[in-house]
């Protein structure tokens, strides 16, 4: 594994695999984490620590190591003095429920609607902001927020991710990544004649193949004269001929089918002027039907005019000079199914972008289901820091030793900003602590982008209350685990 910078000066981990001599260029934490090859059992709860946030809230992935990494550092000096491991994690536990409830304590409620929908386009640009993708962060952000409200169901304050593709291209600049409203497929027509473009499509989705029957039992076919070939053919042909009528007759200007089909039947297809798109795969189908309001047919007697899916627009798109060809299904009868098509200069970038995007997206639903926020910039941090420092006063017993660390332990993640943003870390937290202490203003937290003011309410520095509670119980819970770890015992490899 390798530490490297890139033209910024940020550092980025080469993880090199033994075997495959593949490459990841990353700095989201569960990715990282994910390809790390790890032995040691302590270090695999770490990962699965990453991924438990990841799955959970969808973003902060790093944050919750950094806090875990902390915690562990703390109790190994009170174990150090002595201290038995149980008292330390129900001293954690108590110290994290302090925590949580200063977290809701602080935190604020946060108004947005379908029209404005700038606050929710100020959170996403926080968590883009430790990205790599961070130059187009303003534009991914409003792409991020559009499409998860697009999708959301408000009333119930609930949002499926799966109804947002994100689909990446290589070739362009990041910057033209756009939202389509309806679905990108990255199939073309079966035919080059074929139409390129049709308005106000009626599409026939289809799982069963255009070919004709095969009996279920082995079988074989003696041809001994010309005249049974040309009689097996024409049947062949009829076959062809009723499956491309019975779509007509339906009123199909577009057939999607997840299977192939010969070079017959594609040409009766397009002689017949009806476009199709073969090989389309399953996910792509559900999704397409729930777009445009059609059903999946699986065989070709149930095909009804009720069955269709109806598009306002269906168009091929040629890339670059590759010839490289993509159809977009877009202006659906129903348009909770949504698109993000990414463009970059290379494979890495759109992973890493589409891996960006995943940590906007789950901010914006989060947010939807529950829209407090705490301000960023580590004052969320140092707030609940001081908060659990007061409070370790008021418990008697060994417990308070580890209430105080937990709150040194809180102060690792501002450290961690601050000395990846070039500023001294020690003296940058020190001066902010006491900043919130003397103004009472938990919004002051590390000025990062060298803005000219700690106040994160100033500069929009958000972020979702109920990821910072999860990051805090989660590594709390974690670390409970590990202390209450004896040993380690592995088998013997026989």
């Amino acid at each position: 594994m390798a530490l490297a910078f890139d033209e910024y000066g940020r550092p980025f981990i080469i993880i090199k695999e033994q075997e495959q001599k593949n490459r990841l260029r990353a700095n989201d934490g569960a990715t990282i984490l994910e390809q790390m090859d790890v032995d040691n059992q302590i270090a695999k709860l770490m990962v699965e620590l990453s991924r438990s946030q990841d799955y959970e809230i969808g973003d902060g992935t790093t944050g919750v190591v950094v806090m875990a990494g902390a915690l562990l550092e703390q109790a190994e000096r009170l174990l150090e003095r002595g201290i038995h491991p149980i008292r330390i994690a129900e001293g954690y536990e108590m110290a994290s429920r302090i925590a949580v409830d200063h977290l809701e304590h602080i935190s604020q409620k946060f108004e947005f609607s379908l029209t404005s929908i700038e606050s929710l386009v100020q959170v996403c640009m926080t968590t883009l902001s430790s990205k790599i993708v961070n130059r187009c962060k303003r534009s991914l952000a409003e792409i991020a927020v559009k499409a998860v409200l697009a999708i959301a169901d408000l009333e119930r304050k609930d949002v499926n991710l799966d109804l947002i593709k994100v689909e990446g291209k290589v070739g362009g600049k990041l910057e033209d990544t756009e939202l389509i409203n309806g679905i990108i497929v990255d199939k073309d027509m079966s035919h080059p004649q074929m139409p390129k473009r049709i308005e106000n499509a009626k599409i026939a989705i289809l799982t069963c193949p255009f070919e004709p029957p095969k009996p279920k039992t082995k079988h074989k076919v003696d041809i001994d004269t010309v005249e049974k070939f040309q009689t097996l053919r024409l049947q062949e042909q009829k076959y062809f001929d009723d499956m491309v009528q019975k779509c007509k007759d339906v009123g199909a200007t577009l057939v999607i089918c997840q299977w192939g089909f010969d070079d017959e039947a594609n040409h009766l297809l397009m002689h017949r002027n009806l476009p199709a798109v073969r090989w389309v795969g399953g996910v792509e189908l559900e999704l397409i039907a729930i777009a445009t309001g059609g059903r999946i047919v699986p065989r070709f007697q149930e095909l009804t005019p009720e069955k269709l899916g109806k598009a306002g627009l269906v168009r091929e798109k040629s890339f670059g000079t590759t010839k490289e060809r993509m159809l977009y299904i877009e202006q659906c009868a129903n348009s909770r199914a949504v698109t993000i098509f990414i463009r970059g200069g290379n494979k890495m970038m759109i992973e890493e972008t589409k891996r960006s995007l995943h940590d906007a997206l789950c901010v914006a639903r989060n947010l939807i289901r529950n829209n407090s926020i705490v301000y960023g910039g580590g004052s969320a941090e140092i707030s609940s820091s001081i908060a659990v420092e007061t409070a370790a006063d008021r418990y008697p017993g060994v417990e308070q030793y580890a209430i105080r660390s937990f709150a040194d332990a809180l102060d690792a993640i501002p450290m961690a900003l601050a000395e990846n943003s070039g500023l001294p870390p020690i003296d940058t937290l020190t001066a902010v602590k006491s900043q919130q202490i003397k103004e009472n203003n938990p919004y002051c937290g590390i000025d990062c982008n060298d803005v000219g003011t700690n106040d994160m309410c100033e500069q929009n520095v958000f972020e979702t209350l109920i990821g910072k509670q999860q990051q805090i119980l989660l590594a709390t819970q974690v670390v409970k685990m590990i202390l209450k770890i004896d040993d380690v015992i592995t088998p013997n490899e026989f």
